[in-house]
This record gives structure tokens, sequence and C-alpha cells, in this order.
């Protein structure tokens, strides 16, 4: 059997598998395990190569950074400051027609900013907007569908667990990809605000206006918020101001995130064990993932599966383009089916050899790893709220128990094509992604 039979032959296994609720990590495993005792024809190879996996993974200083960010966005789940943020930004956009929607979705803007994760933005921001939504009228679809959509920010406003995932697996500079995913995720959060406009303009009474608040209010919102704003600029403009490395940002982040949860949140003991529990759970699943992608991309090498595959792409004739937006096209297929963070380790060792062995647009090597860095978690992030599987979807409509699920999938739709939209605009103009990181460089 050639490299590449034999490369689909293991991800034909894995995906039987997935299908019988094995879980990403050992799947990944048990098909890499066996993918090269068959390669090899023996197993003391595999031994040999186990002793060293684990180590050689879990020893990387870099993914301290993950257990960090994430205790950061439990200590904002558990310590309200979604409130803060929601109640900031409905202080200026409530008023207006869909203005309590456009809130919700610039509150999760702001949750990403200090979570990390999507599925903890989507649970939160639907606890605390939900309520205010069905109090104001909003219908099921517009509700659950913006919350489902805003949900996603959370892994495309920097800090994003993805992106560390990535800058590990590729060698990319943390602060480079976090710089880049600025502009793309604004463009993400306005796009959403505008089709929530569009939505209540084409229908009045699926979004009414709520009430208008004084300007005394408005600030005392803005300075609720300001300490959240605060961790934002500290995480990212340390990192990338080369004050702090992320691992140093991300610490700080993290308690600040927990100081201020004690004292304007008042979370207690409770709380803090309730954060560092789900931190240590969520940290030993994604490491899990992490090892059983090793030993799954451990028999690829040595299969020589993805060598062979880039260099048919180079000598194919396609056109670079046309191999971008088939492996998009991929990503939004497998989105059906898996998971954002298991998504980007299994494909990035095959796809980004392709990638970076093509010219697009005469980007030198490491601008062009950061642009489809920035692209890849696009389209990941589609897979959140993407039919059948949409995880953001399931969590949102298990919060929304009026709202039937058809009705959830429908109101995510016109939040899908503003997806599509904006990704074709970051795969035409690159600049988008790449324009801070060159000015601040």
């Amino acid at each position: 059997m050639s490299g590449m039979a034999m490369g689909f032959a293991m991800f034909g296994i894995l995906m039987a598998l997935l299908v019988v609720r094995i879980p990403i990590g050992i799947a990944m495993f048990m098909v890499g395990a066996g993918g090269y005792v068959y390669i090899v024809g023996d197993t003391l190879p595999l031994l040999n190569s186990l002793k060293n996996l684990a180590y050689a993974r879990l020893s990387n200083y870099d993914l301290v950074v993950i257990p960090l960010f994430l205790l950061m966005g439990q200590f904002a789940t558990h310590g309200g400051l979604s409130k803060a943020l929601f109640r900031f930004v409905s202080a200026f956009l409530g008023h207006r027609k869909g203005g309590v929607a456009i809130a919700a979705i610039g509150a999760c803007a702001g949750f990403g900013a200090i979570c990390g994760s999507s599925l903890a933005t989507a649970a939160t921001m639907g606890q605390v907007t939900l309520p205010e939504l069905k109090r104001y009228g909003y219908s099921g679809a517009l509700s659950t569908g913006a919350l489902a959509a805003g949900g996603t920010l959370g892994i495309m406003i920097p800090p994003s667990v993805p992106l560390v995932i990535y800058a590990i697996l590729t060698q990319e500079s943390i602060g480079k990809l976090f710089m880049a995913a600025v502009l793309p995720g604004i463009i993400a959060m306005l796009g959403y605000m505008i089709v929530v406009r569009i939505i209540v303009t084409l229908n009045p009474a699926a979004g009414p206006a709520g009430p208008a608040t004084n300007w005394q209010e408005k600030l005392m919102s803005f300075i609720a918020v300001l300490p959240v704003l605060l961790v934002f600029v500290i995480v990212i403009v340390g990192i990338y101001g080369g004050w702090a490395n992320p691992t140093e940002a991300a610490a700080v982040g993290a308690a600040a995130c927990g100081i201020l949860a004690v004292i304007t949140g008042g979370m207690r003991f409770e709380g803090l064990m309730e954060s560092i529990v789900g931190t240590a759970q969520t940290t030993a699943m994604i490491f899990l993932v992490l090892l059983g992608a090793d030993m799954l991309n451990t028999a690829l090498a040595v299969s020589q599966m993805p060598t062979e595959l880039a260099t048919w792409v180079r000598n194919s004739g396609m056109s670079p383009m046309l191999v971008m937006v088939m492996i998009l096209l991929i990503y939004v297929l497998l989105g059906c089916v898996m998971d954002s963070l298991a998504m980007i380790l299994l494909t990035i060792p095959i796809f980004y050899p392709m990638v970076m062995g093509l010219d697009f647009y005469g980007m030198p090597p490491t601008d062009k790893s950061i642009w489809f860095g920035i692209l890849a978690l696009m389209v990941v992030e589609i897979g959140l709220v993407h039919p059948p599987v949409g995880m953001n979807v399931y969590i949102i409509n298990r919060l929304a128990k009026d709202v039937p699920l058809v009705e959830t999938f429908k109101g995510v739709m016109p939040f899908l094509l503003s997806d599509f939209m904006r990704i074709a605009l970051l795969l035409f103009f690159p600049i988008i992604s790449l324009y801070l990181v060159h000015t601040f460089q």
C-alpha cells in the first residue's frame, strides 16, 4: 500500500471511530498506533516512539499558555464579568431596533477577548442575555441565532486557544497570530451586527427596540467594564509589545481576572474551586487530544503521506487559489462532524506543507503562515454553528428551552452567509490579517 493510500485508509478508520462516538483523542491515538505498527511491521519501534512522545509534547513551555487562558476565562465566567460587558454594550446600542441582540454580539466579542473558548462564550453570554432578549419580545430564531454566531467570536477574538495550538504546531509566533486575528475578529463582530440590522429592517417585530439610557448610566457601565478592557490590553499589547512573553501575559491576565472576579463579581471559594476544576478538566482533554494527534501525525510522517500529497499538489497544475478553496471546503465539511480543536490538530500537519509550498500573492513564508492560520481559524469557527453538529447551536438551544432546534438553525443561516463573505474577503485581501502585524513589527 502506498503512503497516500495508507494515509487515506487511516483517515477512513478514524472517521468510522468518530461515528461510533469514540473520543477524538483516543481515536487518533488508536489509529496512529495501529498505522505505525502496520507500516513499520513491528511493535518495538512504536514502543521506542511512545517513550518520548508524551515528554516531547508536554514539556513544551508554550503549552502553559493554554491552562492560563482557560483559567482566565473561568474567572470571567464565574465572576460575573459577562454581565458588565452586556450592560455596557446595551447602554449604547440597546435602544435601537435589534439593539439588544446587537449588544449581545458585542458582549460576546468582549467576553471572547478574555476567554478564548467559543463554547464558554456561548454558554455564559446565553445565560446572561437570553432572558433579556425574551423580555423585550425578540423572536426565538433571532435571539438564539445571534448568540450561537456571537459565541464563535470566543476563538476569533484573541486570546484564542486554537490559535495557540496552531502556533505550536507550525512554530509560528503566538503574538503575531493574536495581532493578525484582531481585525478579522472586529470584521466578524460588525458583520453579525449588520445581519441583525438587516433582519429587523425586513421584519421589525423580530427585534423591538429596548429602553433608552441616559449618559450617567452609559458612563457608569463604561467604568464597570473598564477593568475588562484593561485585561485585554495587558495581554495583547504585552505580548506583541515585547513587555512579556505569552505565558507571562496569560499569567498576569488570569491573575487580573481572578482579582476582578472577587472584587466586582463577588466570586467566593466555591466559584474559585469550580474555576480550577473546570480549567483542569478542559486542559486534560486538550492535552489528551494533543497526544493522540502526535501519535497520528507520527504514523502519517512514516507513511510519507503529507510529503507525497504536497508534491502531488505542486505538480498537479492547479492554481494555488483553487487548492486553498478546496482546503477551506474540506474544513467546512469536517466541521459537520468534528470540533474545532480536533480539526486544527488533525489537518494542519497535512495542509500546512501544501500551503507553504504554493505561491499566494508573492507573500513571504511568515506572512503566508499567519494568513493561513487566520483563514483556517475562521473556517473552523463556522463548524461551531454549521448543521448538523454546530456545538454552539446546541448549547444555546439547551438554554432557550422554548425555542425549537429547527428555529435556532434557521436563525444562524444569515450569520453563516456573513461568515462566508468574510472568508472570501480575507481570501482575496490577505492584508486584512497582516496589516497590524506589519504595522507593529
